[in-house]
């Protein structure tokens, strides 16, 4: 085996020891309570993830951010290829887009926590929102990019409207519609931890800020790892049920995301 295929099999688990060394030496170094070593912290993730209660808080987390996906998927993916194929769609709701896309997505929990409580339906409509732009994103400019022939062939043989958009419009606009959803996937983390932080009953963002509350520190910090390897897990399974789907589409790389948190 080469050293270069050597360095891409180790290259994650060698840029994580780094990584790990860092903030080992730079929190001894420091000495600071806020900021406990590696050890420490990596230390407490048995009681963590062997912890009956801290689980049922992480499931509940990934059932209301994939909740917020699957709701995301239902509305902004039909949405976004409607607006690829109907310019004057896309021109009456890219203004609202555009006003919409600056706005951090955790801003209007309070809000939305107003209209429906602190419970699920807020998280889960907060996570929809962050979600939904990079979907309207990805899915429109996948669908602009059709070529016109392939749905006047098919209007021509009498395939209605929602037909086409199912069966010509989105498989030639999955590749970009499932960039957008691996975009979406990690705004929903992102978002799903912010508004358990604010609205605080149940949840991974609920243990990590109360650790916090506590001066658990080293439990704060175990709290972020697990959520960085969560969010890693999550993006790796993704990258290759897509790369499985559309293994014939020309590979590039991601565009900007489609909201901020």
């Amino acid at each position: 085996m080469s050293a270069q295929a050597i360095l891409q099999r180790l290259g994650a688990p060698l840029t994580v020891l780094v990584l790990l060394t860092l903030w080992e030496l730079a929190a001894r170094a420091l000495a600071l309570d806020g900021f406990p070593t590696a050890t420490e912290s990596l230390a407490q993730l048995p009681a963590i993830l062997f912890d009956g209660q801290s689980l049922q808080s992480i499931g509940a987390s990934l059932a209301r951010m994939f909740a917020g996906i699957g709701l995301a998927l239902l509305v902004a993916v039909p949405a976004g290829l409607a607006m690829g194929r109907n310019p004057t769609l896309a021109r009456m709701l890219n203004p609202l887009l555009s006003a919409a896309y600056p706005v951090p997505k955790a801003a209007l929990m309070p809000m939305v926590m107003l209209w429906f409580g602190v419970g699920d339906l807020s998280k889960i409509l907060v996570i929809f929102l962050g979600v939904s732009l990079p979907l309207l994103y990805h899915s429109y400019h996948g669908a602009a990019r059709l070529d016109d022939k392939l749905l006047w062939s098919a209007a021509a043989m009498g395939m209605r409207a929602p037909a086409r958009l199912l069966r010509i419009t989105l498989p030639g606009a999955l590749p970009e519609v499932l960039l957008g959803c691996r975009v979406g996937l990690a705004m929903a983390l992102i978002v799903m931890i912010s508004s358990e932080m604010i609205a605080r009953q149940s949840g991974a963002g609920d243990l990590l800020f109360n650790a916090l509350d506590m001066a658990l520190y080293p439990d704060v910090y175990a709290m972020i790892v697990i959520l960085a390897a969560l969010g890693f897990a999550l993006d790796w399974a993704f990258e290759h049920l897509r790369l499985r789907l559309v293994h014939w589409a020309e590979p590039r790389q991601d565009a900007a995301s489609g909201g901020n948190s």
